[in-house]
């Protein structure tokens, strides 16, 4: 008989605040299912992360697992081939997303992960290089084309506390910009208003003629997709950097 498997985690975490289901997973899922001998527990390892993966969960409970498929005899050509191939069934964006985690676990010789390649493989779009308008930025900043045909739309990241100078994006007619955030944490403000935080989803409409600026919080990567609208004679005019007074006043 292998090792029995003891687990702990719902008592700890919910223990008082929802012991029912603390029962559940470490006295039932942990407890009976994962002790169950008619299977194997690296089978139940592999199990596991194909479930998840189908799923669509790629988080820390994907991680821990993958963890514990690595510890119960999973080797790196394994794992590989087991996501290549549920990946034919259950779609190639979660294969992408499932690799990168499978990497972190086998790949024990792997130099440690950036700040920077830690938060792109947290993100959808690419960061890109730096930012060839970077002297209009305070910190540094990376952009991305994801179309230029059409209507022009590029990634733009931020290194936490990075951020642009105030500007305008004229137009005689149409014109104006819109954000998407699609990762971390960052702020918009325009000229006379309070500034408005920005997280994974949410989207600025910037008129032409509005002066603003925007960029990452002190703590936090950002990036957003900068969408440019189309208008008649536009350019965009560059204004004074944001002053650390008022950028030290965000959170």
């Amino acid at each position: 008989m292998s090792e029995k498997i003891v687990q702990t985690a719902g008592r700890n975490q919910l223990g008082e605040f929802a012991p029912t289901f603390a029962h559940l997973n470490d006295d039932i899922l942990f407890g009976e299912v994962w002790n169950e001998e008619v299977i194997s527990v690296k089978t139940k390892c592999i199990v596991t992360v194909v479930s998840l993966m189908a799923s669509g969960i790629t988080d820390s409970s994907l991680a821990y697992h993958l963890q514990n498929a690595k510890a119960h005899g999973v080797t790196k050509e394994e794992i590989a081939a087991i996501i290549t191939h549920a990946t034919m069934y259950v779609g190639w964006p979660k294969g992408w997303a499932v690799f990168r985690l499978a990497k972190e676990v086998w790949n024990d010789a792997a130099p440690a992960l950036t700040e920077k390649e830690k938060y792109q493989n947290s993100i959808f779009f690419p960061i890109g290089e730096e930012n060839p308008y970077g002297q209009f930025f305070d910190g540094q900043s990376y952009l991305a084309p994801v179309s230029t045909e059409q209507v022009p739309v590029f990634n733009v990241t931020f290194a936490p506390g990075c951020r642009n100078h105030w500007h305008i994006h004229h137009a005689k007619n149409g014109g104006g910009q819109m954000l998407i955030c699609v990762g971390g944490r960052g702020y918009y403000q325009e000229w006379g208003k309070e500034a408005v935080e920005m997280t994974p989803g949410t989207v600025i409409n910037i008129p032409a003629e509005v002066k603003h600026w925007h960029g990452a919080a002190p703590d936090s990567w950002f990036s957003h997709l900068a969408v440019e609208v189309p208008g008649e004679e536009t350019a965009a005019e560059w204004c004074e950097p944001v002053s650390a007074e008022d950028y030290g006043k965000l959170k």
